[in-house]
């Protein structure tokens, strides 16, 4: 046989072995790939074993659903879930009047349906300020009163309205103030750059709490006799300013890692400094920076829940209050879980949305 009749013959394919395809060969190199990866694996599936099922026998197993606290009690065994229906309204809206709930829970749900509505790219039109502006007088309307509806002081708004309010419009306001922020500390003005660097600094060198403890005990001190300032604007605003520092830095982050090209060719196009910001800088730069902000803004959104230490009632506060009942004593576990699913469902949704943005916006380069 000549060896170009040997060259033709067909060669046979040898199949990969068993140990390395499929499930065995993913549990292989993720689980078992070494000595201490498998300790370590039969570690966490020893600890999962010893703690899951109690868990689950616990919360489901032998949970109450629908009774009292003193049933629970008595029976001692199980989770008391029963603890959220029995309190869902007071947890949810805290002390707005009892028959005037169903505002601020239709208020929620136009709020949700706006965000819902506005996370998809081809709604992304000059309507949609629209839509938002209609949908902000709306709420304004049921939560606040007016036009028939009975007026409720904002010193009785509580529960999940109150967190909304408080993250998502201060998260929308923090985020251009961050931006303005990060382009004036590039400013070639020295006045400008002092300005926003001793801003940003001196705000990220302070913790959240001493904000809101100033907009709450210091602020009022500066006004004029008889004029005061609403609490919930006063927590707003030391959000806002407090998230907006740390925002700013992350976005100056992305400016610096433009290219000075990109600079240059913009000032051959003859565009001046407005234009090359708005058209060819801040949506390369920002489009960077869209994992590191949605970390700010998610944990901003979970540092909202710090305004109960200046005695609004966000959710947590409304969940502690009715810990604070003695009928539901001693079922801390249970509401904490609840107000914690609520939180992560929130943070989900954020970051789910901002990982959709990036697979859109991703040009490949």
């Amino acid at each position: 046989m000549s060896a170009e009749q040997t060259d033709r013959q067909p060669v046979e394919e040898l199949k990969p072995p068993a140990a390395s395809v499929g499930v065995l060969g993913w549990l292989r190199s993720n689980l078992f790939s070494t000595w201490y990866n498998s300790l370590l694996t039969l570690a966490v599936v020893y600890l999962l074993w010893v703690s899951v099922p109690p868990f689950v026998q616990w919360a489901f197993v032998e949970s109450f659903w629908t009774a009292s606290g003193k049933e629970c009690l008595e029976a001692d065994s199980g989770a008391c879930w029963s603890i959220i229906p029995n309190n869902i309204r007071f947890i949810m809206f805290g002390f707005y009047p009892y028959q005037e709930q169903w505002r601020p829970g239709l208020a929620v749900v136009l709020l949700v349906g706006l965000l819902i509505f506005s996370q998809f790219r081809r709604n992304w039109k000059k309507s949609l300020l629209y839509y938002w502006l209609v949908g902000l007088v709306v709420m304004g309307i049921l939560m606040k009163g007016g036009l028939g509806l009975a007026p409720v002081e904002s010193t009785k708004w509580g529960g999940l309205p109150l967190t909304l309010l408080l993250s998502v419009f201060g998260l929308t306001a923090a985020y251009p103030l961050g931006i303005v922020l990060a382009l004036g500390r590039q400013s070639r003005l020295p006045a400008i750059r002092s300005l926003c660097v001793v801003y940003i600094e001196l705000i990220r060198g302070v913790p959240l709490i001493s904000l809101l403890f100033m907009s709450s005990v210091v602020f009022p001190l500066f006004l004029p006799e008889g004029v005061t300032v609403n609490k919930i604007l006063r927590a707003q605003v030391a959000i806002i300013l407090f998230t907006a520092a740390y925002i700013a830095e992350v976005v100056r982050g992305g400016l610096q890692g433009m290219a000075r090209g990109q600079y240059e060719a913009a000032e051959s196009l003859g565009l001046n400094y407005y234009q090359t910001m708005r058209l060819i800088i801040l949506p390369q730069a920002l489009k960077i920076v869209i994992p590191p902000s949605v970390s700010i803004l998610i944990s901003a959104f979970k540092d909202t829940s710090l305004v109960v230490i200046i005695a609004l009632y966000d959710l947590l506060k409304t969940t502690q209050a009715v810990l604070g009942n003695p009928e539901w004593m001693g079922f801390s576990a249970e509401a904490y879980i609840f107000i914690a699913l609520v939180y992560f469902v929130c943070c989900y949704y954020l970051s789910s949305f901002s990982r959709k943005i990036e697979r859109e916006l991703d040009t490949g380069y």
